[in-house]
C-alpha cells in the first residue's frame, strides 16, 4: 500500500518510530514550486495551519455523513488534503497546529477582539475532534494550547526550530503569519502551492516582513476587530512606516505630519494603534506543549489509518491509499454527489416519472428509509395558497434519486364536479407528519428545496407541534448566488435552462381563469405527476448546480450569507410586527377627510364636478377644457394620459389643479395600499406578517410583499403617521438601526476617493463636504441650496443619472446640470473612472460585481436599441453599490440572532427595510441591544471607510426614527 504517486511509504505496525517520509522528486507539483528534498542531516519543520485546512474543506464539499449520522465533509476534505500534501512534500519534522478555544490572552487586552465573529456552523463543531483523530491517524503530531492562538504556536516553534539550526515552512496563506518570514522561515500557499517569501510580503504590505506588524497596527483588521487608526489603510500605513521607521517614532512625531486629517487621526487614535500592535504581534515566547522531538516525521501505522477511514466510511480514500476497494465498510458514506448503492442515472439521463402516490403508512415508511439511505433528498410541499402563513398543507413530495420520487397527499378533497367525487384515499395528515418529522429534522439527511423559506415556514406551522426542517439547501438561492439577473430563478425556468426539460405546469393541472380549481381538488394522478416531479427536478438541479458554486466563486456567498438567511427570514416572518388598529382607523378617517377636501378643491379648479378617480375625466378637464400644453394621448385608447410624469411636469409649471391632483392620488394610494390593507392583513394577535422574496431583485436586495412594508414614504407627514401605527408589545419598544449613507460609503471605497474617504472617517456631513468641493465654497458657508444640489448629485450618480435627469431634479437647464456634473468628476476623478470601469466590465463580461464578489448579470447591456442599452448601463453603474449594501446588511442579519442569544438578550428582529433593521426589545434591554446591534452592523464588512449605524427607539416605528 502506498500514498498517491508513491511519494511516501506507509509502514506496518513493526515500522520503527522514526520512519521518515520519502521526499518527492520535485516541488509540490513536480515543477519546483513546493518544498524540495531534505538533504541528509538537514532539519526542516513543516507547520500546517489546521484552521485554514478545516474551513477550506468544510466550504468546498457538500454535506456528507458517516453511518451514525455525524457530519464528516470537513473531516473527509481535511484528510484528503493532508494526505495529498504529505505525498508531495518532505520534512524531518511536521505538525498540524490548531486553535484551542475562542478566547485567548488578546481578549484580556481588548475584549472586543474577534468578538463579532460568528460561531462555526453546528454541523462543523462535531468534526473538530474527528479532524484531530485524522491527523493522528496520518502519523502527524497535533499541537494546540489553551489561551493562545494557533498562530502563536507557529511563531514559538518557528523561533525555537530556527535557533537549533533548522528551517521552517509554514503551510498557510494567512497574512498574519507573514510577519514571521525571515531567513530560515518561509510560507507555502496551500491553494496555489507557491512559496511566500519577502518579495510576496513586500507586494502585499508594501514593507518587509519585520515591519508587517507596524503596518497592521495602523491599518487594523475588521475581520478580527483590530481597531487600528480610522481612515488609514494598508497603503497609507506602509508609506508612513517607510518614512518614520516604526510605529513609536511615527506616533511621537504625529504633530509634524502635514495632512491635517491624517495628523488628527493619528493623535486621537494613538492608543488604539498601540493596542492593535499588541493584538497582531504573534507571541514567539508562547508555551510549546509538545517537545520538538515528538514532531519527527514518521509514516502512519497502516492498521490505525485503515481503522479510522473505515469507521468514517471513507471508501474512496481507502482505495486511493492502497487499502483495496474499501469493501467491508458497515455503511458507505453518504456523499452529497454520490448514491451509496448501485450507480444511478445522471440528472440529464433519468426519465421523469412515473412517480408513486403514497397512500399507506407502510409505503411512507419505505420512502423514509430510502431517504435516510440516500442522505440527500429533493423535497417540496403543496398548499392551497401562496401565502405560507395563511395556507394549508395539501401534500408533500420526496425524491431520493433522479427519476425516483413520490407524492404524499394529505389534504385532498373530492374533485368538486357534478358527480360529487368522494374524498380520495390518503394518509392521515397528523400521522404522516409525525412519521416524517424525524427525517425532516435529521441533521444527517440534507433536504434540498426550491425557495426553501416557503416550505420551512409551512411545516413550522404544522399542527403536530411544528417541524423544523434542517439542514436545507436551496436550489433557487444556489442559482441566485451565481446568476442573479442572468435569468429568472423559478424552478421551471432553471429546469429548461439546465436540464432541457419543461416540467408539468401548474395551469395544466388546475386549469386557468374561472375554470381554475384549487390544488386540493386536483385528482391524485395529476397531482402526483406535478408534485413529485417538482421534488425530482429540484434534486437534479442541485446535483448539477451545487458543484458549480466553487468554480463560479459563489460558494462563500451562498454558504455564509444566502443559505443562512433562510432561518433568519423564517423567524422574522413568523413573528410579524404589531399594528395599532385604533390608530390605523384614526389615520383612515383623517385621510378620508383630506381626500374630501382635495376633491372639493379639484372641482373648484375645474369649474365643475367630475370623478376625481377617473384618469379619463381628469385628462379631459386638463387638455380638452383647460387647453393646457403637454398633453399626450394613449395609443391604445386615445384618451389623454394623466400618469405621474404628466402631472409632475404640469405641477412644476405651477398648474394648481395638477398639484392638487397629485396630492389626492398620494393620499388615496396610502389609504388603500396601507391603511386599509394593513387592517385586513393583521392576524388574530394584531400582527402583520410580510413575505420577503429572496431572489427577485438582480442586486441581492430583499423584496417585501403581501404587504409591502418597504415603500412606506419616509419623509412625508403621511408616511410618518403610517409608521406610527406599527407599535411594540407592552413592556417593549421598537428599535431601529439604519446604515448611514451606506451606498455613498461603498462609492468612496470602490472609487478610492481620498477626500470622500477622509470625510467619512471624520464623520463629516458628506453632502456639505461635496458641495464645498465641487462649488469651491468655504465649508462654513455651504448653504441649504448648495447642500441640496450636492445631495442630489451624490445619490443621482449612483443611479447613473444623466445631465438631463439632474436638470429635471434640480429645476435647472441641462447645460447648467452638465457643468455641475463635470465639476463633480473633475473634483473626484476616481468616481468617473470607477463608473467607466463598471460599464466596461458589464459590456465585456455581461455582469458586474459587488465589492464582495457577487456577480450581477446586466440584461440588455449589448442591446442595439440605444435607449435600452443606456438603461442597462445605468443599472450596471448602480448594481455594485446597491448590491454591496444589500450584502452588508444580510451579513449583519445572519450574525445578529446568534450574538443576541450569546449575550442573553431577548430582542427579536422583525423587519428589514432596505438599509434598516427593526427590532422588538424589552425595555430593560434597550441600551445593551442597541450597542450589540450597532457593533455587529458596523463590523459586518471591511471597507476603506467606516460603516456608521444610526440607532433609535420608541413605542412606535415612527418614534424609533
Amino acid at each position: 500500500m502506498c500514498w498517491p504517486r508513491a511519494r511516501v511509504t506507509i509502514t506496518d505496525t513493526s515500522a520503527p518510530e522514526g520512519a521518515t517520509r520519502t521526499a518527492p522528486e520535485a516541488g509540490a507539483n513536480g515543477n519546483g514550486n513546493g518544498l524540495g528534498p531534505v538533504a541528509p542531516g538537514q532539519k526542516r519543520l513543516i507547520l500546517v495551519d489546521g484552521s485554514g485546512y478545516i474551513f477550506r474543506a468544510f466550504h468546498a464539499l457538500p454535506p456528507m455523513t458517516r453511518p451514525d449520522g455525524v457530519h464528516v465533509n470537513a473531516v473527509y476534505g481535511f484528510t484528503q488534503m493532508l494526505a495529498q500534501f504529505l505525498s508531495k512534500h518532505a520534512a524531518s519534522h511536521i505538525a498540524v497546529v490548531f486553535d484551542s478555544a475562542r478566547l485567548t490572552f488578546r481578549n484580556e487586552i481588548y475584549p472586543e477582539y474577534k468578538a463579532h465573529r460568528p460561531e462555526p456552523p453546528p454541523e462543523l463543531v462535531p468534526q473538530f475532534q474527528l479532524i484531530r483523530e485524522a491527523t493522528d491517524a496520518l502519523g502527524v503530531c497535533c499541537i494546540e494550547q489553551p489561551g493562545y492562538e494557533a498562530d502563536d504556536m507557529i511563531a514559538a516553534y518557528a523561533k525555537a526550530f530556527v535557533a537549533e539550526g533548522g528551517s521552517v515552512s509554514i503551510v498557510s496563506s494567512d497574512k498574519d503569519l507573514m510577519q514571521l518570514i525571515r531567513p530560515g522561515v518561509e510560507m507555502l500557499d496551500p491553494i496555489k502551492q507557491k512559496p511566500i517569501r519577502e518579495p510576496e510580503v513586500l507586494e502585499k504590505f508594501g514593507v518587509t516582513p519585520d515591519k508587517v506588524v507596524e503596518v497592521q497596527a495602523l491599518a487594523g483588521d475588521s475581520t478580527d476587530n483590530v481597531p487600528g487608526v480610522p481612515g488609514i489603510g494598508v497603503k497609507t500605513a506602509a508609506q508612513l512606516i517607510t518614512e518614520y521607521g516604526d510605529l513609536d517614532t511615527l506616533l511621537s512625531k504625529a504633530e509634524n505630519i502635514k495632512q491635517p486629517k491624517r495628523r488628527e487621526a493619528l493623535i486621537a487614535n494613538a492608543e488604539k494603534a498601540r493596542i492593535s500592535r499588541r493584538l497582531v504581534q504573534l507571541d514567539a515566547d508562547a508555551p510549546m506543549p509538545v517537545p520538538v522531538e515528538k514532531m519527527v516525521a514518521k509514516a502512519p501505522q497502516a492498521p490505525t489509518l485503515e481503522k479510522f477511514l473505515r469507521e468514517n466510511g471513507f471508501r474512496s480514500l481507502l482505495a486511493r491509499l492502497g487499502f483495496g476497494d474499501g469493501a467491508g465498510t458497515a455503511r458507505p458514506v453518504r456523499h452529497a454527489v454520490q448514491q451509496a448503492a448501485a450507480p444511478v442515472a445522471t440528472p440529464q439521463e433519468a426519465p421523469f416519472g412515473p412517480y408513486e402516490t403514497v397512500t399507506t403508512m407502510a409505503a411512507l415508511d419505505g420512502w423514509i428509509a430510502a431517504a435516510r439511505e440516500a442522505g440527500v433528498i429533493g423535497f417540496d410541499t403543496e398548499t392551497d395558497g401562496l401565502n405560507c402563513l395563511r395556507c394549508s398543507l395539501v401534500g408533500l413530495s420526496i425524491a431520493v434519486a433522479p427519476g425516483k420520487a413520490c407524492y404524499v397527499p394529505l389534504g385532498h378533497e373530492g374533485s368538486g364536479d357534478l358527480m360529487g367525487e368522494a374524498k380520495p384515499e390518503q394518509l392521515d395528515a397528523a400521522a404522516a407528519l409525525a412519521a416524517l418529522k424525524p427525517l425532516l429534522e435529521d441533521p444527517a439527511v440534507l433536504k434540498v428545496l426550491h425557495n426553501a423559506k416557503y416550505d420551512v415556514e409551512v411545516l413550522c406551522r404544522a399542527e403536530n407541534g411544528g417541524i423544523d426542517v434542517s439542514p436545507v439547501d436551496d436550489t433557487m438561492l444556489i442559482s441566485y448566488s451565481m446568476d442573479a439577473g442572468r435569468w429568472g430563478q423559478g424552478m421551471d425556468e432553471l429546469s429548461r435552462q439546465h436540464l432541457g426539460h419543461q416540467p408539468v405546469t401548474y395551469d395544466s393541472v388546475t386549469g386557468t381563469g374561472r375554470a381554475r380549481i384549487p390544488f386540493s381538488k386536483v385528482p391524485l394522478e395529476k397531482a402526483t405527476a406535478y408534485a413529485a416531479e417538482d421534488a425530482d427536478v429540484t434534486l437534479r438541479l442541485w446535483l448539477l448546480l451545487r458543484p458549480r458554486l466553487r468554480e463560479a466563486r459563489a460558494l462563500a456567498l451562498y454558504e455564509q450569507v444566502e443559505r443562512r438567511m433562510v432561518p433568519v427570514l423564517r423567524d422574522m416572518e413568523l413573528r410579524g410586527i404589531r399594528i395599532d388598529a385604533a390608530e390605523l382607523a384614526r389615520i383612515g378617517e383623517d385621510f378620508s377627510g383630506k381626500l374630501a377636501q382635495y376633491e372639493k378643491q379639484l372641482h373648484g379648479l375645474a369649474g365643475r364636478p367630475f370623478n376625481v378617480g377617473s384618469p379619463k375625466q381628469l385628462g379631459e378637464i386638463l387638455f380638452d377644457e383647460m387647453k393646457l400644453p403637454g398633453g399626450r394621448r394613449s395609443k391604445l385608447t386615445g384618451a389623454w394620459s394623466t400618469d405621474a410624469s404628466v402631472l409632475e411636469e404640469l405641477a412644476a409649471q405651477g398648474v394648481g389643479i395638477a398639484q392638487v391632483a397629485m396630492q389626492h392620488r398620494q393620499i388615496q394610494k396610502l389609504k388603500s395600499t396601507y391603511v386599509e390593507a394593513l387592517a385586513q392583513a393583521a392576524d388574530a394577535q394584531g400582527r402583520i406578517h410580510t413575505d420577503y422574496a429572496m431572489a427577485v431583485t438582480t442586486t441581492g436586495r430583499l423584496s417585501s410583499n403581501d404587504p409591502n412594508l418597504q415603500n412606506i414614504p419616509i419623509r412625508t407627514e403621511e408616511g410618518a403617521r403610517i409608521r406610527g401605527a406599527f407599535v411594540a408589545e407592552p413592556g417593549h419598544v421598537l428599535l431601529s438601526a439604519d446604515y448611514s449613507q451606506i451606498e455613498l460609503r461603498i462609492l468612496a471605497h470602490v472609487a478610492d476617493v481620498p477626500s470622500l474617504k477622509q470625510a467619512f472617517a471624520r464623520g463629516e456631513d458628506i453632502h456639505s463636504r461635496t458641495a464645498a468641493d465641487i462649488f469651491r465654497l468655504d465649508p462654513a458657508h455651504v448653504d441649504k441650496e448648495a447642500r441640496r444640489r450636492a445631495k442630489t448629485i451624490n445619490f443621482g450618480l449612483i443611479y447613473g443619472m444623466s445631465a438631463f435627469g439632474l436638470a429635471a431634479r434640480l429645476g435647472i437647464p441641462p447645460g447648467e446640470a452638465r457643468t455641475i456634473i463635470d465639476a463633480y468628476f473633475a473634483q473626484y476623478p476616481g468616481v468617473r473612472d470607477a463608473m467607466e470601469r463598471i460599464k466596461e466590465d458589464a459590456r465585456t463580461r455581461g455582469y458586474v460585481q459587488t465589492p464582495f464578489g457577487r456577480k450581477i448579470w446586466i440584461a440588455d447591456i449589448g442591446a442595439k436599441d440605444p435607449a435600452r442599452r443606456a438603461g442597462a448601463e445605468r443599472a450596471a453603474i448602480n448594481a455594485p453599490f446597491q448590491g454591496g449594501a444589500a450584502e452588508i446588511i444580510k451579513r449583519a442579519m445572519v450574525r445578529i440572532p446568534h450574538r443576541l442569544r450569546e449575550a442573553g438578550l431577548n430582542a427579536r428582529m422583525l423587519l428589514q427595510v432596505h438599509d434598516e433593521l427593526v427590532f422588538e426589545v424589552p425595555e430593560a434591554e434597550v441600551e445593551a441591544t442597541a450597542a450589540l446591534v450597532r457593533d455587529v452592523m458596523e463590523n459586518a464588512a471591511t471597507l476603506s471607510v467606516p460603516l456608521s449605524v444610526e440607532v433609535g427607539h420608541g413605542r412606535s416605528w415612527a418614534e424609533a426614527h
